[in-house]
C-alpha cells in the first residue's frame, strides 16, 4: 500500500483539480458567452427585459430569421434588401464599415460561405512544412497573379488569421475532414479535428 505523504496528496489533488478545470472550463465559458449575448440583447429595451427576461432576445432572433426568409424567398424582399445593400455600399464613410462587415459575415454563414474548402498549404520547402487553411480565391489573374490562389490560414486559439497568396502547386485538398472539422483542427492547435467526437482530454496517469 502506498504511503500517504503530503506530496502524494498534493499530486492527487492537483491532477484531479486540473481534470476538473478541463471539464468545467468549456461548460462555464459556453454558459457565460450565452448569458452575455442574451443579456446584452435584452438590455436594448431594459423595461421589457425587466418584466419578461429573454423576450427581447427571442424576439430579435425570430425577427432576424423572418428577415432572412423574406430576403431569400420573396422578390419584393430581395429587391428591398438589394437596394439597401447598394445604398450602404455607396454611402461615403458608411461603406467602409458596412462592406467589410458584410463580407466577413457572409464568409462564415449564408449561401456564399467562403470557408468551406479546406486545403493543405506548403509554407516551407526545406524542411517541408504544411499548414491547414481554406481556399478563398481559386484564381488571381485579375491582379496578374496567374496560377496563384488565395488561402486563409486561421490562428490557433483565436478568431483571427491571415491570408497568403501562393502557387496552385503548393496546395492539396484536405481528405478525411469536413470544413468544420478542419477549422476545429486549426483553431485547436491540432488537438482536435480528425475524430471530433472522441474525448481528447484524459487525466494524466
Amino acid at each position: 500500500m502506498r504511503k500517504l505523504t503530503f506530496e502524494n496528496i498534493a499530486n492527487w489533488f492537483l491532477k484531479n483539480f486540473f481534470q476538473g478545470l478541463v471539464i468545467i472550463g468549456p461548460i462555464g465559458l459556453t454558459i457565460f458567452v450565452i448569458w452575455y449575448v442574451v443579456t446584452s440583447i435584452d438590455n436594448i429595451i431594459p423595461s421589457v427585459a425587466k418584466e419578461i427576461p429573454g423576450l427581447v432576445f427571442i424576439s430579435t432572433i425570430v425577427f432576424t430569421a423572418i428577415l432572412g426568409y423574406l430576403g431569400n424567398k420573396f422578390v419584393v424582399g430581395r429587391f428591398f434588401f438589394d437596394a439597401m445593400d447598394r445604398l450602404l455600399e455607396k454611402t461615403p464613410g458608411v461603406k467602409h464599415i458596412y462592406t467589410p462587415t458584410k463580407d466577413v459575415m457572409s464568409s462564415f454563414v449564408g449561401d456564399k460561405k467562403k470557408f468551406n474548402d479546406p486545403v493543405w498549404v506548403k509554407t516551407n520547402e526545406n524542411p517541408e512544412i504544411w499548414r491547414i487553411g481554406f481556399l478563398t480565391q481559386k484564381e488571381m489573374a485579375d491582379v496578374e497573379k496567374h496560377n496563384y490562389v488565395a488561402v486563409y490560414l486561421p490562428h490557433s486559439y483565436a478568431i483571427s488569421g491571415w491570408v497568403i497568396v501562393t502557387e496552385e502547386k503548393n496546395i492539396k485538398p484536405v481528405v478525411g475532414m469536413t470544413a468544420a472539422s478542419a477549422m476545429k483542427f486549426a483553431v485547436s492547435g491540432g488537438v482536435a479535428g480528425f475524430h471530433s467526437d472522441d474525448n481528447i482530454f484524459k487525466a494524466p496517469e
